[in-house]
Formats: structure tokens, sequence, C-alpha cells
């Protein structure tokens, strides 16, 4: 008699509301359905208050959420915990904390685009994200990898719109591609849209391009690449270096962390 083959569970994390952002979502689960292989279920789960402004501050609070969150998602039997927030706030300390993978829209985004070109170019939702990008594209090694990083100058509800309206979406997808337009030009011949929005909404479709450059659908690579984890750990035992960033902590600090 066959055994009953294994079903796997991913944990899709977001920076979003179920309410705030349902024009997203109501869009992003059923692209997930798509995606993910049929011996996978899955969950994305939302933070409240969502990620509502472009500072600093709010991604140290999705941090603090992710990595309370990874903890959860271990406990609950998760196999893996895919971040979509493509800022990958908190993903060395979640890393830390459990046993399963962790990955980041960023970084696997990222690590992926440099495998399908040779230079990149990325295209954040807001200026005030820049810097952080610059500092990502720094700390994963891949500057000589990236001609730049431009912005569309939008807030969170743009992109809302532009999920429901033609008209919004016309609009932002022309400011979209001006700024690819630059990159195309400085010898970009990759597009990572740096976001979930972005990349759902300009990347989304079959063979998505400007100018012959791939836009880069990153939350399909971060869906597959999470399969592909808990495989390999199911083959190799290995889900993550222990030797310097990604060392468990000692369990008091997680509890005194979980408690706070």
């Amino acid at each position: 008699m066959s055994e009953t083959p294994r079903r796997y569970k991913i944990w899709f994390q977001g920076a979003t509301d179920r309410v705030a952002h349902s024009a997203y979502i109501s869009r992003l689960e059923p692209f997930m359905r798509r995606v993910v292989s049929p011996e996978f279920d899955f969950s994305f789960n939302t933070v409240t208050p969502p990620a509502t402004t472009t500072h600093a501050i709010t991604e140290f609070r999705m941090a603090r959420a992710f990595i309370r969150n990874a903890v959860r998602a271990e406990h609950e039997g998760y196999d893996v915990v895919a971040i979509t927030h493509f800022q990958d706030a908190g993903l060395a300390e979640a890393k830390s904390v459990v046993d399963i993978p962790v990955l980041g829209l960023g970084e696997t985004t990222l690590m992926h685009a440099c495998t399908l070109g040779r230079k990149l170019g990325l295209v954040t939702i807001n200026p005030v994200f820049i810097p952080w990008h610059e500092d990502q594209v720094s700390r994963y090694g891949i500057a000589s990898r990236v001609v730049g990083v431009r912005a569309v100058n939008a807030k969170i509800s743009d992109f809302m719109d532009a999920f429901e309206r033609a008209d919004a979406y016309e609009a932002l997808r022309a400011k979209f591609e001006h700024e690819v337009n630059i990159l195309l030009d400085a010898g970009a011949d990759v597009i990572v849209p740096s976001g979930g929005l972005p990349m759902l909404l300009f990347g989304g479709e079959f063979a998505a391009q400007v100018g012959g450059a791939p836009v880069l659908n990153g939350l399909a690579v971060i869906a597959k690449a999470a399969e592909s984890a808990v495989k390999l750990k199911e083959l190799t035992g290995i889900a993550v270096s222990r030797r310097s960033n990604y060392a468990k902590p000692p369990e008091k600090s997680l509890a005194e962390f979980l408690e706070q």
C-alpha cells in the first residue's frame, strides 16, 4: 500500500493589511494559487497596522512582526517562511530564530535576477526607498551588477488605485516606464520592480518586458524558491549557516524578545 504523499506548507508574510490593501491581496492570492505547486499549501499573512508610511521606523516595526511570525509559523508546522516585503526588514534575525528556511523577497529576487542578465536596474515605489535598496545591493555583494536604483514618485494608495482602475494603471505605468528607460540607457538588461506591488502590477503578465529587458516578477521567484528551499533542506538537512549572522540566539534572549 503506497504512502500518502506529504504536503508542505508555505507561510507567505506581507507588510500589508487585508482591508487597506484588499485590491492588491485580491490579486496576489489567486496569482500564488496558480504559481505554487499542488503538493504545497500556503497562507498569506498580513500585519495590522500595515506599512502605511515610507520611513525606516516603519521598517523596524515590520521587522519585529516578521521575526515573531517566523517563530509562529515554525510552531504551527509550516515548512518555510517567504517574506514578500522587498526591503527584507528583519530577514537576518528571522533566519536566526527558526530552523525552517526563511526567504526575503529582495534577496531572493536579486540573486535570481543575476542569473538572467549581466546588469540589473531597480525601480522602487517611492524615492525614500532608494537608499534602503542601495544598502541591500551593497549588503548582497552585487553592486557591480546594478546600474542604478530609480523610483516612481508614488504613494501606496496610487498602486491600490492602479489595481482597480485602468486610468490609474496607465498613469502609473507611464511613470514606471520612464524610470525603466533611464536604467536601460545606463546599460540594464534586467529590470527588478522593487516591491510586491510593482512586481504584480508591471511584471505579472507572461514574459513581461520593457525595451527588450525582462521585468522580473519576484513574487513568482520567491514562491518557487520557497518550494526549492523546503526540498533542499529535506535532501541535505541544511537550512542556513549558524556560524555568523544567523547564529541562533540564547533561549532567554528569544523569550525576552517574544514577551516584550
